[in-house]
């Protein structure tokens, strides 16, 4: 097949019936569609394209630089397009958290500003925070700056109407699956896809899926972060599950090893949650059923993130004191407080009190005495062993609690006797009417 250019390569990605010697449902076919097959390797190429085409030319006139508030396969695939066209790429990211995908953006020559300790959940106590300046910089007229605006554009979404949904319906041979199971991120694809398939069949199951709110998985976010996503509606979806780290990398290790297909953890949280949810109705239906997922992107830029958190895959020993090898039972054991008794406590013992939220967040709003140590730092220090003594009571908070938690049952794993974790975190304690302080 012979192209012009490599941007005409972009969709017509394969759909694949995943055996059911692999999946086990006995009534029901599940295919993988392959966005992973598109030409930068990923389902953002087509909100790329979609975004960025219509503005070229004058991009192109004016020398414009093309930005988007990305760190992952939107940032790869318009570093390609602007580098196509002789423009310069930015890409503004709160953290750039995968070692792979930024060296990546730094081959294909892509300029990379980082905002300094944001954490990945966007604050509401923060009601300035720095991407929502910038956003709003980029979208000046005459700014010099081609922003695709990947969580607003209705480009996004449109690239999903036009390809990827009809797509799935040809080859369906026309009718639209009873089941579309995708994760959520910007939401362009799953709002798109789901559209045009529940115009052709309205009974149609659509399943979002975001991840648990204790875990990072690349691509999709968790349920507080998706509705500050402009294109996001809740009434696309018929249910919202959530997946965590280790569910998803299960779920790459099944698509990479009995399928066939380099799936990265989107592509793996998306088939785990697919088969989880059909394995609940597999065995009450009557008639034959058909389901579709997405596969978003490949594997290769993933492993060290897989490293980092199932290192005995790679031949690695386990890391040192690592919240990924916590059990439910440490988790239920911890001491969560509530605003009232957190209070009485710090007036009584004077705990050290650690707010784990980015260091924008905690210069707008915190509590008063505590100190700083943005969440990827502090779990960082604690793979070196305790980093507070054992004679000071410590306090954890987060933005909403569940974080605390977590790195709360790994200091009393680690023989700390006394530390607690803040309920509902920094934002139940605002809501509560307690004191905050602005730096």
């Amino acid at each position: 097949m012979r192209y012009e250019s490599i941007t005409e390569a972009i969709g017509d990605t394969p759909l694949v019936r995943i055996s059911p010697l692999v999946h086990g449902l006995k009534n029901i076919d599940l295919y993988a569609k392959l966005e992973m097959l598109n030409p930068f390797g990923s389902v953002k190429d087509r909100a790329a394209w979609s975004m960025a085409r219509p503005r070229l030319d004058g991009a192109v006139e004016r020398g414009d630089t093309i930005v988007e508030l990305s760190s992952g396969n939107t940032a790869k695939a318009l570093a390609v397009i602007a580098g196509m066209h002789g423009l310069p790429f930015r890409s503004v990211t709160n953290r750039m958290r995968v070692p792979e995908v930024k060296d990546l953006l730094l081959l294909l020559g892509a300029q990379i500003e980082e905002l300094p300790g944001q954490t990945e959940c966007l604050d509401p106590t923060n009601t300035d925070d720095p991407l929502t300046r910038i956003h709003r910089m980029l979208s000046e007229a005459d700014s010099g700056y081609l922003h695709t605006d990947q969580y607003y554009s209705p480009l996004n979404t449109e690239a999903h109407l036009t390809g990827t949904g009809p797509e799935i319906l040809r080859d369906l041979d026309g009718r639209a699956p009873d089941y579309f199971i995708a994760c959520v991120g910007t939401a362009g694809s799953s709002t798109g896809v789901a559209s045009v398939l529940r115009r052709s069949n309205p009974a149609i199951e659509v399943v979002g899926l975001v991840a648990d709110k204790s875990d990072f998985i690349p691509g999709i976010r968790n349920i507080d972060e998706v509705h500050e996503v402009g294109l996001f509606d809740p009434d696309t979806y018929d249910t919202i599950d959530t997946v965590t780290a280790d569910e998803a990398i299960d779920g790459l290790l099944v698509l990479n090893r009995r399928c066939g297909m380099l799936a990265g953890p989107t592509g793996g949280g998306a088939y785990h949650g697919a088969l989880r949810h059909l394995r609940a109705v597999d065995e009450e239906l009557t008639e034959r059923r058909t389901a579709v997922f997405i596969v978003c992107d490949r594997i290769e830029s993933y492993l060290s993130y897989v490293r980092q958190r199932r290192p005995e895959l790679l031949n690695q020993p386990p890391r040192r004191n690592s919240v990924a090898t916590l059990t439910e039972a440490e988790l239920a054991a911890v001491t969560s407080i509530d605003v009232d008794a957190a209070r009485k406590w710090i007036a009584a013992e004077h705990p050290l009190v650690v707010d784990l939220r980015g260091s924008f967040a905690y210069a707008a709003l915190h509590i008063e005495d505590s100190i700083n140590i943005v969440d990827e730092l502090f779990e960082e220090l604690l793979h070196g062993g305790l980093p507070f003594g054992k004679k000071q009571p410590v306090l954890l908070a987060c933005p909403v609690g569940e974080k605390s938690v977590r790195y709360a049952a790994l200091l009393t794993r680690m023989g700390h006797p006394d530390v607690r974790s803040l309920a509902g975190g920094i934002i139940g304690w605002r809501d509560a009417g307690a004191p905050l302080v602005r730096d």
